[in-house]
């Protein structure tokens, strides 16, 4: 019997040099419009999912986390963790990785890195909500927050929602250096901001990302005037949020699973029935979006396992015909499938 791995005991494998050589081959404005597609047509098959809130493994320094979903035909996982203190060790705050299955045979067709692919479907996801939510006319985002996240978000609005006005901000001056230094020349009108208020100045559309572990109040009430559309991206755990309650409040509310956004989101601070729309509701017309001109609306956008799920998929198609894959031997796969000592045996050589 051969010892030769069969096709399918050969799983493909993105690594993260080959995620940036896949990102840079299709580009990364067409990557990003591609995965925001991706996961508007996901969203619009949203009853075919199994649904779950990310399971969560909480410690003093951080969070892991599995976040598991399925639409019948393939199943697909991320594992991801959060840790802010990583900052100050120069490690990164967010790390993943990814997996993607056959239904019907059980067996794996996809290990991919998701630190970068994370990054890419998180700003894919914002830029979603606000094509939906924002007003048509908005031209200017400001950017609180200039971490690992930022520039993402940044050409994630341009090459979705045709925004091209970009305002930052970060507690850290040089992390608005970094953020404005790398979306230098890629056709953005860039503004270095020292204080949150100034870059909320003329802003139609306001991001959060910051990664404080903490109940933070990055935007008070008195700074979101009328017609402001916000996504809310990094309070994104429990006892982690980034806006004043009292926004919550007077804003219209849209999140991505209601039973996860309640633990994890900006509505944690809330009561327990606070309302909220439904993202996908408002994709397929059946909840309405914005409604006035003059509206606050707030995606409270924690991330979940549909948007990793359209990620994955979508690599795995884009992978196929190209180098940006290693096959790994990574299920046994014997000749006779009752025979697994047997083949362990024969190993010895």
């Amino acid at each position: 019997m051969s010892l030769t791995p069969s096709k399918l005991a050969m799983v493909p494998f993105v690594s993260v040099e080959n995620m940036m050589k896949l990102v840079h081959h299709i580009g990364i404005e067409n990557f990003l419009r591609d995965m925001a597609a991706e996961i508007e047509a996901d969203f619009l098959r949203w009853e075919l999912f199994d649904k779950t809130p990310r399971i969560g493994s909480h410690s003093d320094v951080g969070v892991i986390e599995l976040m598991p979903t399925s639409d019948g035909e393939l199943y697909g996982f991320k594992y991801v963790n959060g840790h802010p203190k990583n900052m100050k060790e120069g490690l990164q705050t967010v790390t993943a990785f990814g997996l993607l299955a056959e239904v019907y045979s059980g067996y794996p067709v996809l290990l991919s890195e998701m630190t970068v692919l994370t990054a890419l479907r998180t700003a894919g996801m914002s830029a979603v909500a606000t094509k939906h939510l924002a007003n048509k006319d908005s031209d200017t985002m400001a950017m609180i927050g200039n971490g690992a996240q930022s520039e993402f978000q940044c050409l994630a609005m341009k090459a979705v929602c045709g925004i091209t006005n970009i305002r930052l901000y970060d507690i850290d001056p040089a992390a608005t250096d970094k953020c404005a230094a790398n979306l230098a020349g890629l056709g953005l009108n860039i503004t270095k901001c020292k204080t949150p208020e100034e870059a909320i100045e003329g802003a139609h559309v306001i991001t959060t990302a910051t990664a404080d572990k903490d109940m933070q109040t990055i935007l008070t009430d008195n700074m979101v005037g009328a017609g402001v559309h916000i996504n809310a991206i990094g309070g994104d755990c429990p006892g982690k949020t980034e806006l004043h309650r009292d926004i919550v409040s007077r804003s219209t509310v849209f999140v991505e699973y209601p039973p996860q956004t309640r633990i994890e989101g900006e509505i944690q601070q809330m009561d327990p029935d606070h309302p909220v729309v439904e993202l996908w509701q408002v994709m397929s017309g059946t909840a309405k979006g914005r409604q006035s001109a003059g509206e606050v609306t707030l995606f409270d956008g924690v991330g979940f396992a549909i948007e990793d799920f359209s990620a994955l998929r979508y690599v795995h198609n884009k992978i196929k015909g190209t180098p940006f894959y290693d096959d790994l031997d990574f299920v046994a796969d014997p000749d006779d499938p009752r025979d697994l000592f047997g083949m362990l045996q024969r190993a010895k050589g």
